[in-house]
């Protein structure tokens, strides 16, 4: 049988992707506002293995803001915000054609409901896209990254306040307009399925602020809200922005049964909605049917407007971006097993996969499976906007970091890439997640480390700062150059 031409389209979008909360720092310069993710303490290395989320009380919160930084990495960063241009130079180095990084709305609106916009944030991502595009890098910009504004949670509820819906779009119209010739590609929501695995960090929503058993109304209350907020985003792109792409993002979250017991298929395809139900409103533009009865047998009942399906039929995405991984085992209720660590969420232990120092399992194929499954589902382009290996390195005496782990899992997913874009799927771009070394999302730990650029700094924020090249550094820069030819 003939193999099918794996080879990739001559305008791939190579690059990597960051986030404003993990690399900026500068929590409290130039008229920045606190985020909820300044407010999240790094987990301890003891607890590395578990996911601790956070889901704070409006006391704690105001509590930990007139804590130490030294407790929360994720207001120091590793200093981009100043720092922007060397980084820039080093990704140009690498022969990025994109970089995906977010706008921290706290720059903008520093409390998320103020009447004007803040000037010194907005110079800011003027200076850096200009950087970016000096070097003939494109600008992929997140509007909302895990970055909301505190002062929304503590006085509003977070994404539970149907309020969040237009202080949201004055936000996305604000930098739209700001930066509609510089940035042509954006993205609404970061991982908007988090939802439901994490409510203070996808949406704002404090602990006290809602009875737990009735969290999970609230939680999709608030995603309804997102997505109104998103398709409110995506009609001021379009309006703004005739030659701009706008795409959703999600968690990419493939679900294998644990057996052939057909109820753990059956689990499986339940498991499987929950990611494909923010795809389904996003991309399609209207609640999907299997919906009516889970929120009919989980007393779940969504307070709309009139308005709200028709702003959601006719504002559809133009692609769906998504971060990949790992893959996840589904079982029936009572089923039991070994417990696996995961992104965001935990799962039963795959046999077949190996894990990473983390426990996060590793499934270059599944990369395939979950690209296939989008594109037949919807047949509209696909971006992939975060993969990577989170990983410990070790600095060798003569400076240098010997990270062959790392290249031996991007090149298998980046294999199974190309193996799908053979299976038909269109896709846009690759960029890898952490290009350089940032603070973990999940445990706000340095030592957690994806980047082919290492960053002198440990988990207490001690350090250079210095920047060097790992051996993952000269991998990537061929493949970029090859065009993944040369993996």
């Amino acid at each position: 049988m003939m193999k099918r031409e794996t080879s990739l389209p001559h305008n791939f979008l190579w690059g990597g992707a960051v986030a404003a909360n993990q690399v900026e720092g500068a929590y409290n310069e130039d008229g920045k506002g606190w985020a909820i993710t300044d407010v999240v303490k790094r987990v301890k290395p003891e607890d590395r293995r578990k996911m601790a989320f956070p889901f704070p009380t409006s006391e704690e919160v105001k509590s930990f803001m007139e804590m130490d930084d030294e407790h929360f990495p994720k207001r120091y960063g590793i200093d981009f915000y100043h720092r922007y241009k060397e980084d820039i130079a080093l990704f140009k180095e690498l022969g990025f054609k994109a970089l995906r990084v977010s706008i921290a709305w706290t720059r903008i609106y520093p409390n998320g409901d103020d009447a004007e916009p803040n000037e010194a944030g907005l110079k800011f991502y003027d200076n850096l896209f200009d950087e970016l595009l000096k070097n003939d890098i494109e600008p992929i910009v997140t509007l909302s990254h895990y970055e909301m504004p505190l002062n929304l949670s503590l006085e509003y509820g977070g994404w539970t306040n149907r309020k969040l819906v237009d202080l949201f779009a004055q936000y996305a119209e604000t930098v739209m307009t700001r930066y509609k010739d510089k940035v042509k590609y954006w993205i609404t929501f970061n991982e908007i399925n988090c939802i439901l695995m994490s409510p203070y960090i996808s949406a704002g929503i404090l602990r006290d602020q809602v009875a737990e058993e009735d969290l999970l109304e609230a939680q999709y209350q608030a995603a309804h809200h997102q997505f109104l907020a998103s398709a409110k985003a995506v009609e001021a792109c379009h309006r703004l922005i005739p030659d701009g792409q706008i795409g959703c993002m999600v968690i990419g979250m493939i679900n294998y049964p644990n057996s052939p017991h057909p109820e753990d298929v059956l689990e499986t395809l339940y498991d499987q909605r929950k990611t494909f139900f923010f795809t389904d409103v996003q991309v399609r533009g209207h609640y999907p049917m299997y919906m009516q009865r889970f929120f009919e047998e989980h007393g779940i009942e969504i307070k709309k407007q009139p308005e709200d399906d028709q702003i959601l039929q006719n504002n559809l995405v133009d692609f769906i971006s998504f971060s990949y991984y790992m893959s996840s085992v589904s079982a029936r209720p009572g089923a039991g097993g070994e417990s696996a660590a995961g992104n965001l969420l935990t799962s039963l232990k795959n046999p077949y996969l190996e894990a990473s120092d983390w426990g996060w399992q590793i499934d270059p194929v599944g990369l395939r499976l979950i690209m296939n499954m989008f594109y037949e589902r919807y047949e509209k382009p696909l971006f992939i906007v975060e993969n990577g290996l989170g990983a410990f390195d070790k600095v060798e005496d003569d400076g240098r970091i010997h990270d062959d782990y790392r290249i031996e899992y991007l090149r298998q997913h980046l294999t199974q890439m190309k193996e799908a874009v053979a299976d038909g799927v269109e896709l846009l771009g690759y960029t890898a997640w952490g290009p350089i070394d940032l603070i973990s999302f999940s445990t706000s730990e340095m030592s957690k480390r994806y980047g082919f650029i290492y960053v002198d700094q440990d988990d207490d924020g001690n350090g250079t700062l210095e920047r060097s090249r790992k051996d993952s550094f000269y991998w990537y820069q061929k493949v970029i150059a090859t065009n993944g030819e040369e993996l």
